[in-house]
């Protein structure tokens, strides 16, 4: 259950960092906004926290 729950908060953090790297103009104003790193950092929660997600319906 754990492994879902950080799997959600993963992909919703990460579909923010790239919302605010491409510099959508929704996103929360911050350090982040229009860096392309941040597009970087927050596919890679967002795989992540799928493969979570994916991990914990496997167990169980």
């Amino acid at each position: 259950m754990l492994r879902l729950a950080s799997g959600i908060i993963l992909i919703i953090a990460g579909l923010i960092w790239i919302l605010q790297g491409f510099d959508v103009a929704f996103a929360p104003e911050s350090f982040m906004t229009g860096n392309g790193w941040w597009v970087l950092w927050g596919g890679g929660a967002v795989v992540a926290g799928a493969g979570m997600i994916w991990w914990q319906s496997r167990s169980g």
